[in-house]
């Protein structure tokens, strides 16, 4: 239903826009020429005029409609939520492999999993002279 609901909504985006495109302009963004009212009778009995009413109000509805949809549809889910529980209660130390990220089957790149290495002797340390 949303999705026949959001194609109806971009079929009057569509008509809105070329129907306020093809209207005649009257005269000036600032009210500069044109000679005529706000409210003359030509400007409302004129097709145009009625069709951007209609189509600016199933856009409206349209837009209310898709929000309460939107806010009454399902809730999404938390991709941690999907992971099953680990068997059995006892809680395993940090670090122990029992993690979120070792269910999920990623790789230890934690800085205690690493090997050390001994430190180079004095003999073999490069003097700065």
């Amino acid at each position: 239903m949303q999705t026949v609901l959001i194609v109806i909504h971009l079929l009057i985006v569509l008509a809105l826009v070329g129907v306020v495109l093809i209207q005649r302009s009257e005269g000036g963004g600032l009210g500069i020429g044109g000679g005529s009212g706000f409210m003359s009778a030509r400007g409302a009995a004129n097709a145009l005029t009625r069709t951007t009413a209609i189509l600016g109000a199933g856009f409206f509805a349209t837009s209310l409609l898709l929000g309460i949809m939107a806010m009454n549809g399902e809730r999404p889910t938390d991709i941690l939520n999907r992971i099953p529980a680990a068997s059995g209660s006892q809680t395993a130390p940090a670090g122990a492999g029992n993690g979120i990220l070792d269910q999920l089957g990623g790789g230890t790149t934690t800085p205690e999993a690493a090997p050390e290495q001994p430190a180079a002797p004095a003999s073999q340390v490069p003097s700065s002279q």
